[in-house]
């Protein structure tokens, strides 16, 4: 039997073009996103406390650089990051007892993750602002 027979008798797995995005794929690959995304979050957190433990002038260049406007915006994802990942895992911890794990109510979850999520995040920092 010829090789190219072998491979054109073959069954092909589904793809990515086959699968419909539902809100609960995607919450599960923006799960997987901010937890990566955490971990240059956190470096950002260590060098911030670093340089408070260094030296005053150390501190003054990291508060420049994380005052700049982009700055604050790594810092807003960063914040984002953290509560969408934070809600993330409740959402998960509720699924391993056993509730909310028909697709309706999995959906729902799914939709407020993001919004809770965003809305915690604006409340955070519109609080942030207005103390500072």
């Amino acid at each position: 039997m010829s090789k190219t027979n072998l491979h054109a008798n073959r069954p092909l797995s589904p793809h990515l073009q086959i699968y419909k995005l539902i809100p609960t794929m995607v919450m599960s690959i923006v799960h997987r996103i901010t937890g990566g995304a955490l971990y240059f979050g956190t470096l950002l957190v260590a060098w911030w406390l670093i340089a408070t433990a260094t030296s005053e002038a150390q501190f003054n260049f990291v508060s420049w650089v994380l005052g700049s406007w982009i700055g604050l915006l790594v810092l807003l994802g960063y914040t984002w990051a953290l509560l969408h990942h934070m809600i993330g895992g409740i959402r998960h911890l509720i699924w391993d007892t056993g509730r909310g794990l028909d697709k309706h109510t999995t959906t729902k979850m799914a939709w407020a993750s993001l919004v809770l999520s965003i809305a915690l995040t604006v409340l955070i920092w519109v609080a942030a602002f207005t103390i500072l």
